[in-house]
């Protein structure tokens, strides 16, 4: 499913939008979230599982994932983990899952943020846009020091 909401203005331009995808087996919070990041300009791919996912990942690549832990099938854990593996994009941990122990980990693997369940829209909407700002104004956040891989 995408959902695609129209461009405030309704100017039909050619700027390309930010693509999210949203990776959440509980159709309530993945459909009212991709709703609202849809109402602010933001193009929206959901996926319920790990299959999905890379399912959505093979047509379009986005620059961010919102990823659940507790998926069925495939944690998303090692989602983030084969995430990191393959793609450049931006990822937000959101679940339930609210121990320290789940969110070190989560970071450790690659996620650039974390946000546990129950949450609000504005304030998903401003991680999204706080971790994609990081990600754009850095792109070696991966390189040694010095900007050089090593």
């Amino acid at each position: 499913m995408r959902i695609i909401a129209p461009s405030p203005g309704g100017g039909g331009g050619m700027a390309q939008r930010t693509r999210v995808l949203i990776v959440e087996d509980d159709p309530d919070v993945r459909n009212a979230t991709a709703e609202y990041l849809a109402s602010h300009d933001f193009e929206v791919d959901v996926a319920d599982c790990g299959e999905a996912m890379r399912a959505a990942l093979e047509k379009n690549v986005p620059q961010l994932v919102l990823l659940d832990l507790k998926l069925p099938g495939e944690d998303g854990l090692s989602l983030a983990r084969s995430l990191r593996e393959r793609h450049d994009v931006a990822i937000i941990m959101v679940t339930a899952a609210d121990g320290v122990v789940d969110r070190v980990v989560g970071l450790e693997l690659g996620a650039d943020d974390y946000v546990a369940k129950p949450f609000d829209l504005r304030e998903l909407l401003a991680r999204v846009k706080s971790v994609l700002r990081r990600a754009r104004r850095d792109p070696l956040a991966g390189a040694a020091p010095g900007g050089r891989t090593v």
